[in-house]
């Protein structure tokens, strides 16, 4: 109730009904004096008339009988009027006390209003001096932490200031300081230039003649330095072990009863039917009539090499018979083992010589750990000579020894020169099945599509894309599998037994974790190789094609933290251990050691789940498995090839394929997150290969081939652009990994034993093997990102880093393209499609 009500509910109300009773009094006053002179009226009219002599004028100006009347008409009015006035007065006083009140009440009402908007406003000034305390707070803290990352900032861009500064300085520097010494550099560097010009001109100009040449002349020199290392090991071992127990067991025994009875016999048959001096030397030291004469000699497999290693240096055609019975000793390795299995073929042949595995490479015990089975590169050195001199002699199992090379530290981009239009190349990536040629980026300076096509681009040889154009019009046009299992069609199928087998196998403890061994040799089966490389002939009039058993020498070159630099050829790679990142979130880890020299890791997860990887003793992966607390087993890797003796590590097996043919557009076969941030990820990364596998490969296989991974498609992370010489990823950049991890989820979701494949990739600034160790670490940080912060198994996840081998823009200048890490769905490359989950 407001001031105005409660004013009339106190004072208008009680006046106003004093006042209602004031006027039924003095009616019944005159009433009264009516009544009583009615009753006592003398006369009618005598009582009128003396009612109107009798009536009186009161005070207000009304009549009355008498003053009497007047009086109390008087006394009533001023009782009425007093009575209003003290209820006036107590309708005032209650007024003024509840007005007071309420004037008490509002004001506490007001003053607590007050005191709450004081104390709202106090409130948002104190939040207001606290906003802005804090405000300055954190925009110190802002400034603190924008300082030091400006600082960072600064410090970098003036450490690459400085280093530009520096390597502008010290070029002025240089070419003051060195210059006495760039004179002899100068000299040298002049002197390889005009090495390589005239090289270039020769090839050109005398390419074959140049080729016969240097194999000849290589050939002897690796014929003389393996005959003069192998003669000094076997000297001081074989000889030591074999040589001085047969020779003087032997050699006492038959070489002496041999010498006396063949030595009359020699003697009698000399003279009578044929010259001396066409007497045999037999493997004893002894002369005999002719080799069937020669004793037996157990010591034979031990001396063939050194006998073998001599043919390609002399070159004599009389020697091209013994040549030729040397593939005979394994006659069926060549016919009806792939390429990747020679090894295995020719291994009993020489395996209980292990003493002449040194003959395969000149490294030393320290510089890498040999491998039991790299016997096969002991005899590549005849066949290497009929590969060079007539190469359409023996069409199939030809070995060629590719020595273990240091590639140079810096190699230059090589120049591949393009002439078709940009609306050429648009054309050509639209629709690739429409053309036998090279499909490129439509870009500038855009690389091939297909790694293996940079790998080919990447040698420089003259006509090398004319050549690849021509294998493929060979090639028919076949429509890309619409399923993983149409993509496999006849590889081996799902064996369970066989895996069961493996993972149940009892093994014995060890109490650490395992060294793998790196081969000293591994063998590649190549075909379809233009004639420039010796590698394979194919001619327009009989379309045959020469296979060689490329012996690629291997060496380990330099250890960084936990990767390892590999020398295979001509070509240098990276291999990381993987384990330790497979160990996220591990309970404990255990190993096994398994006959045949595998191992079998268990890695217990917290959750109760094991991760069982099998390896054979290479360090390939045979099979991997994840088991769940319910006893589900997921299967990774199953890999049948990889479960042989024979290294298959390092090992292209791409080579032995033709030059692949794509048969869809470039956009469907490879996406970059910038240009298609609203793609179906899920939709693209569950599609099939685009060509046909042969068969299953090792996890190994596919990271050492091109060719292989060609066949499916990938992802480009360009969103994710490295700084150059870094491998960290900033946060806002990590933010666009999200769609794509929730893609690789989808993937997982429905079948956990998927796997991808993370490739890392620099551009072509600084040295090549500080760009592979660089490469690998970035995708390790990608694939530490998609498990830490995505939650996608470390187990799903394969890493390789391949430096500048794959460059997506060909340019030597840093570029920001060609510092990428790319995902690539490998599980129908790595598993049977009828092991899917």
């Amino acid at each position: 109730m407001n001031l105005r009500s409660r004013l009339f509910a106190t004072v208008a109300v009680p006046v106003l009904s004093a006042a209602a009773m004031v006027e039924p009094v003095a009616a019944a006053a005159v009433l009264k004096a009516q009544d009583t002179t009615s009753q006592s009226r003398p006369g009618a009219v005598e009582g009128m008339i003396l009612l109107a002599q009798a009536a009186v004028t009161c005070s207000d100006g009304s009549q009355a009988a008498d003053q009497a009347s007047c009086d109390a008409i008087d006394a009533q009015r001023a009782a009425e009027q007093q009575a209003a006035e003290e209820a006036q007065k107590a309708a005032e006083q209650q007024a003024a006390e509840e007005a007071q009140k309420a004037a008490e009440q509002q004001a506490a009402e007001e003053a607590q209003k007050a005191a709450e908007q004081q104390a709202a406003e106090e409130a948002q000034k104190a939040a207001e001096q606290q906003a802005a305390e804090e405000a300055q707070k954190a925009a110190e803290q802002q400034a603190a932490e924008e300082a030091q990352r400006a600082a960072e900032q600064q410090a970098a861009e003036e450490a690459q200031r400085a280093a530009e500064q520096q390597a502008a300085e010290e070029a002025q520097k240089a070419a003051e300081q060195q210059a006495a010494e760039e004179a002899q550099r100068a000299a040298e560097q002049q002197a390889a230039e005009e090495a390589q010009k005239a090289a270039e001109q020769q090839a050109a100009e005398e390419a074959q003649k140049a080729a016969e040449q240097q194999a000849a002349e290589e050939a002897q020199k690796a014929a003389e330095q393996q005959a003069a290392e192998e003669a000094q090991k076997a000297a001081e071992q074989q000889a030591a072990e074999e040589a001085q127990k047969a020779a003087e067991q032997q050699a006492a025994e038959e070489a002496q009863k041999a010498a006396e009875q063949q030595a009359a016999d020699e003697a009698q048959k000399a003279a009578e039917q044929q010259p001396a001096a066409e007497a045999v030397t037999c493997a004893d030291g002894s002369q005999a009539a002719s080799a069937d004469a020669c004793p037996p000699a157990e010591q034979a497999p031990a001396e063939q090499p050194a006998a073998v290693e001599e043919a390609p240096a002399e070159q004599v055609p009389a020697e091209k018979p013994a040549q030729a019975e040397e593939p005979a000793q394994t006659p069926d390795a060549p016919a009806e083992a792939p390429a990747d299995q020679a090894p295995a073929d020719q291994t009993p042949a020489t395996e209980p010589a292990p003493a002449d595995q040194p003959a395969e490479s000149p490294l030393t015990d320290d510089q890498l750990k040999p491998a039991q089975d790299a016997v096969p590169g002991e005899t590549p050195a005849v066949p290497q000579d009929q590969s060079t001199t007539e190469p359409a002699v023996e069409p199939t199992g030809e070995q060629v020894v590719v020595p273990a090379v240091e590639a140079p530290k810096d190699a230059p981009v090589v120049e591949v020169i393009d002439e078709r239009t940009e609306e050429d190349k648009q054309q050509i990536a639209e629709d690739p099945s429409s053309t036998a040629e090279t499909v490129v980026l439509p870009v500038d300076n855009g690389a091939a599509v297909l790694d293996s096509d940079k790998d080919a681009d990447n040698t420089g040889a003259a006509n090398v894309r004319d050549a690849r154009t021509v294998l493929r019009e060979e090639t028919p046009v076949v429509a890309a599998p619409t399923s993983d299992v149409e993509a496999q069609g006849e590889a081996p199928k799902f064996e369970p037994q066989v895996m069961e087998a493996i993972i149940t196998e009892k093994g014995t403890t060890r109490d650490s974790a395992p060294t793998f061994e790196v081969p000293t040799t591994v063998i590649n089966n190549v075909t379809n190789v233009t004639n420039v490389t010796n590698v394979t002939n194919v001619t327009n009039t009989n379309n045959e094609t020469n296979i060689v058993n490329q012996v690629n020498e291997v060496r380990v070159i330099e250890e960084v933290d936990n990767r390892t630099i590999i020398n295979i050829g001509n070509l240098e790679v990276v291999r990381g251990n993987d384990r330790s990142r497979l160990r996220y979130d591990e309970e404990q880890t255990s190993y096994e050691e398994l006959s045949r020299g595998r191992v079998r890791e268990t890695i217990e997860r917290n959750d109760g789940s094991r991760l069982v990887t099998v390896y054979n003793r290479f360090g390939d992966i045979i099979l991997r498995s994840r088991f769940t607390t319910d006893g589900d087993e997921y299967v990774l890797f199953y890999a049948p090839e990889a479960d042989r003796d024979e290294p298959h590590v390092y090992v292209d097996v791409g080579y032995s394929l033709p030059p692949m043919r794509l048969t869809i557009p470039v956009q469907d076969y490879i996406v970059t997150t910038s240009n298609a941030p609203d793609r179906d990820y899920y939709d693209f990364l569950a599609q099939p290969p685009v060509e046909r596998v042969e068969r299953v490969y090792s996890i190994e296989e596919v990271k050492s081939s091109a060719r292989i991974r060609d066949k499916v498609r990938r992802i480009d992370l360009d969103t994710i652009t490295f700084p150059s010489g870094s491998a960290e990823v900033p946060l806002a950049q990590a933010k666009t990994l999200r769609k794509v991890a929730a893609a690789m989820e989808q993937v997982l979701a429905k079948d956990p034993g998927e796997t991808f494949l993370i490739e890392g990739h620099t551009d072509a600034v600084g040295s090549d093997r500080s760009n592979l160790i660089l490469s690998d670490q970035r995708a390790e940080t990608v694939a530490n990102l998609l498990t830490e912060v995505y939650g996608i198994p470390p187990e799903n996840l394969s890493i390789q880093g391949y430096g500048e081998r794959y460059l997506k823009i060909r340019t030597a200048e840093d570029e920001q393209q060609n510092r990428r890490v790319a995902i690539r769905r490998v599980t129908s490359l790595v598993r049977p499609a009828t092991a899917a989950n």
